[in-house]
């Protein structure tokens, strides 16, 4: 008696779909990682209590209103556009990037526009800058 032989299979893993779900794993991270850009800008961070601070003689000074007007020494700025403002301080370091940048800006203004401020400064390639701030009245020592 004669028995049919059966074919044996060899056992193997596709790997293909491994293939697959791993491609699809890189591209997955490709698209969602985010690219940041840091830049070098020294900011003086507020401290409420210390000494004045010296004025100096050539120094540029920036008044940010409770509105989000600005005044830049003194001279307010006919809109609130980071171009004119780049304008502004551009015409009065007359490309003097080494002068320090103070920023005063009232309690109720808003942080876009102080953000837009410390953009436009660094924009224009400053790195000193200082941000104000005042000692409430009727503060002891």
């Amino acid at each position: 008696m004669k028995f049919a032989r059966q074919s044996s299979e060899e056992v193997g893993v596709n790997l293909t779909p491994l293939i697959d779900v791993v491609f699809l794993l890189l591209i997955f991270f490709m698209v969602t990682t985010t690219f940041t850009r840091d830049s070098n800008l020294l900011i003086n961070l507020p401290e409420a209590s210390g000494d004045p601070l010296d004025v100096l003689p050539e120094q540029i000074e920036i008044l940010v209103a409770r509105n989000g007007a600005y005044s830049v020494n003194g001279r307010g700025l006919v809109n609130n556009q980071l171009g004119t403002l780049m304008n502004a301080i551009e015409e009065i370091s007359a490309g003097d990037n080494s002068l320090p940048i103070i920023i005063t800006a009232d309690a109720d203004t808003s942080y876009q526009s102080v953000v837009t401020v410390m953009d436009a400064v660094s924009q224009l390639g400053f790195s000193r800058l200082n941000i104000v701030t005042r000692e409430e009245a009727g503060a002891d020592e």
